[in-house]
């Protein structure tokens, strides 16, 4: 049997998460998706099938204030921002989809940080 990339097994795990988290109207998922050098979150609508709102490390808005930054403090920077936004979308109650990752490191300080912003999960 072949052993199996990391990525193919993080997808697995996403796969086993999302068969039972889906994104309401009243509350949306917030989906994290981490790459070796950025973090993007999505505020999603299933039922809709629409992203309401989105931030990442690559946002024109975002990008000037993470400069000498590690990539820990950019996460809480983007969790910030995506909690700001959708606030300011009148989405105060997220389910939270960590993607088939840990809670853990970057992924713990953007959701800590969305918490803060006045995300409920």
């Amino acid at each position: 049997m072949a052993k199996q990339t990391r990525e193919a097994m993080r997808k697995r795990r996403h796969i086993r998460v999302r068969k039972k988290l889906t994104g309401t109207k009243e509350r949306p998922r917030l989906n994290v998706y981490r790459s070796l050098a950025q973090i993007y979150v999505q505020v999603i609508d299933d039922n809709a099938g629409q992203t309401l709102t989105s931030a990442s490390t690559l946002d024109p808005e975002v990008k000037p204030r993470l400069e000498g930054l590690n990539k820990t403090e950019q996460a809480k920077i983007v969790g910030t921002v995506i909690g700001e936004r959708a606030v300011a979308k009148g989405v105060k109650r997220v389910v939270f989809d960590r993607g088939g990752y840990r809670f853990h490191g970057r992924v713990k300080a953007l959701a800590e940080a969305a918490r803060e912003a006045g995300l409920k999960f």
